[in-house]
């Protein structure tokens, strides 16, 4: 218990807390090797043993690839997703060699990308050019790839998820074929591809809208939680960016928000956040039989406090760290968004094993057809357990509340919803398969938690 008594435990929903739910994988950005080998997503809940791993180094080797793989195919990039979608017994296509900025228009503010390119890569390159990611996530590990197949969004009441920065892009499909999509052109197609899951093939290129590069003034602090959840829906709309953690059993959140300045020189507020996270496991360890107990020492301990930093916008928006969780995240319509929460927090604080904060964040709504963001304004709630703990409850007991609030799921975390309920949920459910048939009739990229998902039958 040493590290209670350190002034980081006292700031522990502050800067630390930013980077406390972010991880880095294990798997370097090398090819895959070409000899069959085992693959575990980034917190070992799934694993396969597919029988070819390729590693194209371009679109032309992915064509050649394709035509004659065995299914199921499935793509991965930086394996950070906690559902079955990549797990696959014949054919897993790795897509790092798929990387960098293929050209930029400055004057234009956009740019060309690969698809396997990682965020934590695409970031300073943009910056180089002078140009930048509107929004990111809260980690920057993720291939854009899969972040668009998945819904990856940062947060911002009027900022919209990654996909909504698609201009147009380049699809490989099951049987090798190059489509090209834009909102003017194969607008379906585009629509689909936007957030696909990796159904309908690999996007090999997007062109994204940017903006000229800027700069972040970041402010954290720490609140009592009612007053904090009182006060998100103000704080959501006066800043760029707005998000909060709460933090279970101790009666305090963190704020943090972000507001364009003036370039200048970096600040940085000092941060531990391993340490912070293994201080909050370390007092659940220690007191978890007392809750009571558990609660005023935290409460003593972590009081109001508040730091800054100011830099570059993606050096503050994304962070990386080793700490591995599995997480459930669902996303509720805005106007619904504070009261799912509260009712979230009760329920995650019945288990006296959670310690990890709960996020929040905003999302504004887009047009795609599988984004959970369709059509609707949003607000995210992600809920954790630390990898080899049991985390089931986030799903069985968690998961209903997220429904009954009219919650989607985000694509690469954990639920349990059906093809009926998705269907239900999403307005463009059974436009989007279709489009997915029309494309992959054989079911070449369907993995047995794809068919589940989609309500296809092994023969379709």
């Amino acid at each position: 218990m040493t590290r209670l008594h350190r002034r980081e435990f006292a700031s522990m929903a502050g800067a630390g807390l930013i980077g406390a739910l972010a991880g880095w994988p294990d798997a370097a950005l090398a090819a895959a090797p070409t000899q069959p080998a085992g693959w575990s997503n980034w917190s070992g809940l799934e694993q396969c043993q597919p029988q070819r791993i390729l590693a194209p180094a371009d679109e032309g080797q992915l064509v050649d690839a394709l035509k004659t793989a065995q299914g199921p195919i499935r793509f991965v990039g930086a394996g950070h997703s906690f559902t079955a979608l990549v797990p696959t017994p014949m054919t897993l296509v790795m897509t790092d060699g798929l990387s960098g900025v293929v050209r930029h228009d400055a004057a234009a503010k956009t740019a060309v990308v690969r698809g396997g390119t990682r965020i934590a890569i695409l970031a300073p390159e943009l910056d180089s050019r002078g140009l930048a990611l509107p929004n990111q996530p809260d980690i920057s590990v993720q291939s854009i790839g899969g972040s668009f197949a998945t819904g990856t969004h940062g947060t911002g009441a009027k900022l919209p998820a990654m996909h909504a920065q698609i201009r147009s892009l380049r699809l490989v499909t099951a049987d090798g074929r190059v489509l090209t999509a834009s909102r003017e052109q194969s607008a379906d197609l585009f629509h689909a591809a936007q957030v696909s899951l990796g159904a309908l093939g690999a996007i090999t290129e997007v062109e994204l809208q940017l903006q000229p590069r800027f700069h972040l003034r970041r402010r954290v602090w720490t609140q009592r939680t009612d007053d904090l959840l009182a006060a998100a829906p103000r704080l959501s709309r006066a800043h760029r960016h707005f998000e909060l953690f709460v933090l279970p059993h101790t009666g305090y959140g963190a704020g943090i928000s972000h507001d364009e300045v003036p370039d200048g020189p970096p600040q940085h507020a000092e941060s531990d956040d391993e340490d912070t996270l293994n201080d909050l496991r370390r007092l659940r360890d220690t007191l978890g039989r007392f809750p009571s107990m558990r609660r005023w020492l935290a409460g003593k301990f972590i009081g109001e406090r508040e730091e800054l930093s100011v830099d570059v916008s993606w050096r503050l928006l994304s962070n990386s760290r080793a700490t591995r969780f599995n997480e459930s995240e669902y996303h509720v319509p805005a106007e619904r968004g504070v009261a799912c929460l509260a009712e979230v927090l009760a329920a995650i604080e019945k288990h006296r094993e959670a310690y990890f904060p709960v996020e929040f964040r905003f999302i504004a709504a887009d047009d795609a057809w599988l984004s959970p963001f369709h059509g609707r304004d949003s607000c995210s709630i992600a809920v954790h357990a630390a990898a080899g703990e049991d985390h089931a409850y986030l799903v069985k007991e968690v998961g209903p509340i997220f429904r009954r609030h009219g919650g989607r799921p985000h694509w690469g975390k954990l639920h349990d919803m059906g093809s009926a309920e998705l269907a239900a949920a999403y307005p463009r459910w059974n436009d989007f398969l279709a489009v997915r048939r029309a494309l992959d009739p054989q079911g070449r990229l369907l993995n047995p938690y794809l068919r589940r998902l989609f309500g296809e039958s092994a023969n379709a």
